[in-house]
Parts: structure tokens; sequence; C-alpha cells
């Protein structure tokens, strides 16, 4: 099980997510994808419903009801934090936790289950708590997807060394290029590769169609399974 985290909020967390899922989807194992908690979504007849979250149940192996996928979601295209608020909902670290401990209690048929977060890893929750102290009660590795463009170094770095400092351990970084005009694209992937402490799962070229299964094509998921 993995936590996916993202150095901000358009850095393409759920495309590598699903594309990490499809890649160990095809090579046969048994795959989840988990969206805890999200903003922005749609009402339709079903009740709320949020793409990032249907796009992990398309690449899932294991069929939730989408209530379980996506425990906590909001209409508004807002910070959770101040959504819940306008509603009274609670969304505690504790709160999103036991709302998730149904479905990972039943995870032993998943090989591959990857938690996608919201935003970057400090993820207002309100009243100074943050997204990632969930990550630490879970207590589960870290991929942290690299949106490549101006200023990802640094994104990166930081990051990289916030998840560090709450003592979790980074499983692998992808690096998705989603500026596919970045000056001095190879220098700023050279530097990634040695800033970053753990392995690079992939190198996500920009795609004009944002296939899945091309992003999939550039990843690795044999250190994750």
């Amino acid at each position: 099980m993995y936590f996916v985290t993202g150095t901000d909020t358009d850095c393409g967390k759920t495309f590598i997510s699903a594309a990490l899922l499809n890649r160990a989807k095809e090579s046969g194992v048994h795959t989840l994808g988990l969206k805890p908690i999200a903003s922005g979504c749609e009402i339709t007849e079903h009740g709320l419903r949020n793409s990032d979250a249907l796009s992990l149940m398309a690449e899932s192996t294991i069929e939730l009801d989408y209530i379980a996928v996506n425990p906590v979601s909001f209409e508004p295209a807002i910070a959770p934090h101040i959504a819940a608020s306008q509603i009274g909902i609670d969304i505690s670290p504790e709160s999103i936790l036991k709302r998730l401990n149904a479905v990972l209690e039943s995870r032993d048929t998943s090989e591959l289950c990857i938690i996608e977060g919201a935003g970057g890893w400090r993820l207002p929750l309100g009243e100074g708590r943050y997204l990632s102290e969930v990550v630490k009660l879970l207590s589960v590795p870290v991929i942290l997807v690299v949106g490549v463009k101006l200023g990802c170094l640094n994104h990166a770095v930081l990051t990289q060394e916030a998840i560090k400092a709450d003592g979790l351990e980074i499983a692998g970084w992808v690096a998705n290029i989603v500026d596919g005009d970045t000056s001095c694209l190879e220098e700023n992937l050279d530097s990634l590769q040695s800033l970053m402490s753990a392995p690079c799962l992939g190198v996500v070229p920009h795609l004009q169609d944002l296939s899945v299964e091309t992003a999939a094509s550039y990843l690795s998921v044999d250190s994750l399974i």
C-alpha cells in the first residue's frame, strides 16, 4: 500500500496514480485505487462524483462502491477544509482514517493499493491539522509525483524534506512533464535525479492525449509489488 502525493495541485497525481495502477493491472496484479478526500465534485443522480476518484476506479481490479473509494467529497472546487467548514463536516485525520478503515482492513485481495492525496503534502484539514497526518497514522510509504515545470526543483526538494521529517519512507518518485516547453528540460531532469534520494519510477513526457495507457508505458512498478 502506498500514498501518492505531489509537488503541487496540478502536478498530475491522479494521472500518474491511474497509470501506475494500469501498469500493475496489465502485469496481472490486483489493484485498488482510493481517493479519501476530494473537492470539485459533480452532482449526479447517484450523488457527488469526483473525476479523480472515477479515474482510479477505472484502473482498479477490485470493485468497490463509490463511497468506499471517495468517502469525503465536496462540490466546490476549493480547499477541502474551507468546504468542510461551510457545511460542518469533520475532516480531522482521525475521521478520514476511520472512513478508510473498513476498506483498508479488507484490502488483502489487492496486491497494489494506491491512496491518492489531494493538493500537496501539507494539505490543510483545519484547526492546524494536515492530510499528511493521515499518512503518518497509516505508516505507509509515499510516492512523490513531481510536476516538471519552472520551479519544480524547489518544490520537489521541499516536499521530500517534509515527508522525511514526518518519519516516512519515499518509495519512489515520478517525473511528470506538465510543461512541454520547460527550459533546459534535460538539465532539470538530471538535477532531479541527483536531488531525490528515492528511486525514479519513470519519466512521463508531455502527452497531448493524456492517455493513461501511454503514460503507463513509461513507468515501472516492479519495486512496488
